[in-house]
């Protein structure tokens, strides 16, 4: 049996792991850190402690109404992605652990796209000068 990071369990709700094949399970905000444990096999599991998040990124649609997504960067191990039941939830229990000026909400695929359109336009400007 795995022993949790934790001492206190905050927030517990069902969520998807984005790591390689996509894990379901539950997705646990304590006050050690963030923890995400499969259902099925108990070996796979995802333990991210306060000290080591970084960012978390949050792909908000349709003017919050729609979170599908939410990423914890950390400052080793790269970003763990995860879909939650709860989004909102999730996200309001992981502020009281991460200040605001660390939570950001990700670019959307239009946004990339128009970003990736003008830096194309001044690279060409560029090369005419």
């Amino acid at each position: 049996m795995v022993q949790s990071i934790n001492h206190k369990a905050d927030f517990v709700t069902k969520a998807t792991s984005f790591q390689g094949f996509d894990e379901y399970g539950q997705i646990m905000v304590g006050d050690q850190g963030l923890e995400f444990y499969s259902d099925r096999n108990v070996n796979k599991y995802v333990r991210i402690p306060w000290s080591e998040v970084d960012v978390v990124l949050a792909s908000v649609l349709f003017k919050g109404k729609w979170i599908p997504r939410i990423g914890i960067r950390t400052k080793k191990d790269g970003t763990f992605m995860f879909a939650a039941r709860e989004p909102k939830k999730l996200l309001h229990h992981i502020n009281q652990y991460i200040p605001a000026d660390r939570m950001y909400r990700s670019w959307t695929f239009f946004e990339v796209v128009k970003k990736n359109i003008q830096r194309r336009k001044e690279k060409r400007k560029a090369k005419r000068k």
